[in-house]
């Protein structure tokens, strides 16, 4: 199931699951938008919209979107370390086709994959609060219930793995984070979504350790093995 026009691959076609670009939910976003707007006024600084095919089964949740790069270029994981590693990897297993140059215009393009944040605007120093985390959340929440042929789930990080449970109603002590664990959801009115945790791609999980290429490799070897079995 891939993508055959442009169109699918531009943000999300539901005005609900993505925030305008000047959400005022959380006035600390707010303001740190308008003073990176003011330093960098060529950049996206605006809430970073939903990437990939609007009818994919896989869906990636990261935390938020990079000061210096989806924030700057408008296409999550785009232009920073983390999204070297990603779209690397998308490719690799055949989420992504194209070539990857780090720039929101580079054409490349997703199959059967998207990728989104549990929080659509640059924190500062890349930490959302609860409070920011639980305003952004029903975008989140419909990025998720507009995708009826979602059938996996990846997050990266605790943040993103708890804001999925949270959007769809569930008890976080019942799924415990940990890389390379998986968990069957059943969403409300919807088909089992399984979700795979992963460490977040972070320049400082994969400098300190935390997060190796070979351990991000696996959870999506495993995604693709199964997306695969659903045919």
């Amino acid at each position: 199931m891939s993508a055959d026009t442009s169109a699918l691959q531009s943000p999300s076609r539901h005005a609900r699951s993505e925030p305008g670009p000047n959400c005022p939910r959380c006035p600390r976003l707010v303001a740190f938008r308008q003073s990176v707007r003011v330093a960098e006024p060529t950049w996206h600084n605006a809430p970073v919209a939903t990437f990939g095919d609007p009818i994919a089964r896989a869906l990636i949740v990261g935390l938020a979107p990079g000061l210096r790069g989806a924030n700057r270029t408008g296409r999550p994981f785009t232009g920073d370390f983390a999204g070297d590693l990603l779209y690397a990897t998308l490719l690799e297993f055949g989420f992504a086709e194209g070539i990857y140059r780090a720039s929101a215009d580079d054409g490349l393009r997703l199959r059967d994959c998207a990728i989104s944040n549990a929080v659509r605007c640059v924190p500062p120093q890349n930490k959302p609060t609860t409070q920011e985390i639980a305003a952004c959340r029903p975008f989140l929440k419909a990025t998720i219930e507009d995708r009826p042929e979602l059938r996996v789930i990846v997050a990266l990080g605790r943040v993103a793995h708890e804001s999925v449970l949270r959007a769809a109603g569930m008890k976080l002590s019942s799924f415990a984070f940990a890389h390379g664990a998986t968990h069957d959801l059943w969403w409300p009115e919807g088909a089992p979504v399984r979700l795979f945790d992963s460490y977040h791609c972070s320049r400082y999980n994969t400098n300190t350790g935390v997060l190796t290429p070979l351990m991000f490799r696996e959870v999506f070897a495993a995604v693709r093995r199964r997306i695969d079995e659903l045919g």
